[in-house]
């Protein structure tokens, strides 16, 4: 129970198909990205240049990583869904300094510098989609079930009677004003005498 009366119900089924989609999305994303590196710009990474286009088993390893990646990711805001206040404030933090250590990593290897900052490209882009789907994908599993009323609420509302509000504020919708206009504004009403003092 929240201090605001509400309470969290995470679909569970939802949750976990949109985070093995978002699996999915990862894998091809790294596919797609070394086929891109290799075949298109002709930089050689995870697998020496003559590997072909979609490089060797370093490059299905490198797919898989990012599907657990993400799985990881879902277990882990499923945990903060069900526990955490800000549940996607925080999630969104934790995996965006991962992505970020993703990126940088590919620097601290020996390779040539094409081929680490392609590395940290795709790295980032992954994190990037895993971030913004899985964001999406617990807002839609998310559902607030509202506080029931007690019988304190209820004695409450008993003590409390808007009805001459609720009526006065109705006839003043209503109803004509009667007073006549008087002040600086006062020239503007046609019942008032337009005689000049003295006259």
């Amino acid at each position: 129970m929240s201090e605001y009366g509400s309470e969290r119900r995470v679909n569970a089924g939802r949750l976990w198909s949109g985070g093995l989609a978002t699996a999915v999305v990862a894998a091809l994303i790294v596919l797609v990205g070394t086929l891109v590196v290799r075949g298109v710009l002709g930089i050689p990474i995870l697998a020496p240049e003559e590997a072909g286009y979609i490089g060797g088993a370093g490059t299905a390893a490198y797919a898989a990583t990012a599907g657990i990646a993400a799985l990881v990711a879902t277990a882990l805001l499923h945990l903060l869904l069900v526990s955490a206040p800000r549940a996607t404030t925080f999630f969104g933090w934790i995996v965006g300094l991962a992505t970020v250590v993703a990126a940088v990593s590919p620097f601290a290897q020996q390779a040539a510098l094409p081929s680490q900052l392609a590395t940290a490209v795709i790295n980032t882009v992954t994190g990037i989609a895993i971030v913004s789907l899985l964001i999406s994908v617990g807002a839609t599993a998310v559902r607030h079930r509202g506080r029931r009323r007690t019988a304190q609420d209820e004695s409450a509302g008993a003590d409390y009677d808007d009805s001459g509000y609720s009526s006065g504020y109705r006839d003043a919708l209503h109803e004509a004003p009667t007073r006549r206009s008087s002040g600086r504004h006062g020239a503007d009403d046609p019942e008032r005498s337009t005689r000049l003092p003295g006259e």
